[in-house]
């Protein structure tokens, strides 16, 4: 399969995404199949963002005018909209009106006691 490729390195490619988000927007991927970041080891996940700040370094540089801030993502599972089964890392420059953006859904209230469950949960179970 062909791509526009802007990175490759032993481990990992990037490349522009065909249906981008905005001007720019770039995946970057493990050689290496895994279905997402999770299944990846610690020394690919380390390699796949590094390459991730050099794409988005690298935009910083297309000007002010084109991109003022950057969303690094990557969506683990189909409830958080992932539909391609190898793990991909979203690379997406912003500009002001760009009308792209992550919007907060209806805002989940909890109380001091629920916080430092689900804290202690969380910090029990790394």
């Amino acid at each position: 399969m062909s791509c526009y490729k802007v990175y490759e390195n032993e481990l990992v490619l990037a490349f522009l995404d065909i249906n981008p988000l905005n001007v720019g927007h770039t995946l970057v991927i493990p050689k290496q199949h895994s279905n997402d970041a999770l299944g990846m080891s610690d020394e690919l996940n380390e390699q796949i963002l590094k390459v991730c700040k050099k794409v988005a370094l690298s935009l910083k540089k297309l000007g002010s005018n084109i991109c003022n801030g950057i969303n690094i993502y990557s969506a683990i599972g189909s409830d958080a909209g992932q539909v391609i089964f190898h793990t991909h890392f979203h690379v997406v420059p912003r500009f002001k009106g760009d009308n792209f953006g992550f919007t907060r859904g209806s805002n989940i209230e909890l109380s001091g006691d629920e916080f430092l469950d689900l804290s202690k949960h969380i910090s029990q179970n790394i």
